[in-house]
């Protein structure tokens, strides 16, 4: 994987965890002191994001930076029965409790990667 690509994939994920916290760009650039076109930019892969920036994107998304970078496991095997049973759950939730639950799996995911409980 060239570097295009390895921005590309941070870019990615980047985008994903921000959606899956709830958060907007405009938002997580206040947070981070930057301009919402930062955010886009790096969002869109046509930025670079520091170290710094990329551990403080991670500790607003409640995600590892191992996910973030790709380096860290993403999804269960394909053939997991479990994933079945989920998709059958996930198709009887209301579109405002799918979002709710997507964003306590991305913390659940956290933590896991943190070594939590």
């Amino acid at each position: 994987m060239d570097d295009t690509d390895k921005r590309r994939a941070i870019a990615d994920r980047l985008r994903e965890a921000r959606r899956l916290s709830g958060l907007s760009q405009g938002q997580v650039a206040q947070i981070m002191g930057l301009h919402r076109p930062s955010v886009s930019e790096v969002e869109a892969g046509n930025r670079r994001v520091s170290a710094e920036e990329l551990s403080k994107f991670a500790e607003i998304y409640e995600v590892s930076v191992g996910y973030l970078t790709g380096d860290a496991p993403e999804s269960l095997a394909l053939d997991d029965p479990r994933l079945e049973l989920a998709a059958r759950e996930l198709q009887k939730l209301k579109p405002e409790s799918l979002d709710k639950l997507l964003r306590a799996l991305a913390a659940l995911r956290a933590t896991d990667e943190k070594g939590g409980a």
